[in-house]
Order: C-alpha cells, then sequence, then structure tokens
C-alpha cells in the first residue's frame, strides 16, 4: 500500500507562485512513476506533470510547461509541483498519484487510469 498526502494550495493572484507537495509513505512508492494532475469544476480530470522515482526524468503538459517544474526529494520521500506565472484557468484540485506500472516516463503515465495511489487533493484558486 502506498499513502499520499498533498499539501501547499491556496489562494493565490494571477502571476503569483505555488508549490505543492506530496509526501509519500508505503511499499515500493520510489519505484515509480509520480504523477500530478488537477481537476476543475466540471471538466475531466487532467495530467499536469510526471516525475521517475528512480531516475528523476521529468514530462510536463504542454498547457504548463515554461511555468511549472516537478521535483522529487528522496531524502524526505517528496515530490513537489512549483507553479509559476499563475493564471485563473490553473484554478483546480490538485491531485498527486503513483503510477505503479512503470518505473519510466512514457506515454501511459498521462492517461489517469494508470494510477493506482492517489492524494486527497488540495486546491489551488487563481483569482484575476
Amino acid at each position: 500500500q502506498v499513502q499520499l498526502v498533498e499539501s501547499g494550495g491556496g489562494l493565490v493572484q494571477a502571476g503569483g507562485s505555488l508549490r505543492l507537495s506530496c509526501a509519500a509513505s508505503g511499499r515500493g512508492f520510489n519505484s515509480y512513476v509520480m504523477g500530478w494532475f488537477r481537476q476543475a469544476p466540471g471538466k475531466e480530470r487532467e495530467f499536469v506533470a510526471a516525475i521517475s522515482w528512480s531516475d528523476g526524468s521529468t514530462y510536463l503538459a504542454d498547457s504548463v510547461k515554461g511555468r511549472f517544474t516537478i521535483s522529487r526529494d528522496n531524502a524526505k520521500n517528496t515530490v513537489y509541483l512549483q507553479m509559476n506565472s499563475l493564471k485563473p484557468e490553473d484554478t483546480a484540485v490538485y491531485y498527486c498519484a503513483v503510477d505503479s506500472t512503470t518505473s519510466i516516463i512514457r506515454v501511459g503515465v498521462l492517461k489517469p487510469g494508470e494510477y493506482g495511489y492517489w492524494g486527497q487533493g488540495t486546491q489551488v484558486t487563481v483569482s484575476s
């Protein structure tokens, strides 16, 4: 079992920054890929970013490239999502998740269905 706890969400003005954290615990999570997704009201869950625990390779959605970065701290078992130049359209509940089917970044990591473990989510609201 893997447990994930997100934190760091909040209310910020457009152009501001937030850093989300996802603390992981349990068996084997650091052998896999960790992803961040977001879901706005009335919309489907959307891929944001992913990172491989093993080699640190990353992949970001086009909508956040150049603004967001994903990183990990192996000693703290924590993955971060640094969000800069935030826009109102970034408003959503942000979730971290573990894809236990792979240790490397591949096309499947973009799909929510590939992830077997999810955190409870943290709200990010960007005001205009």
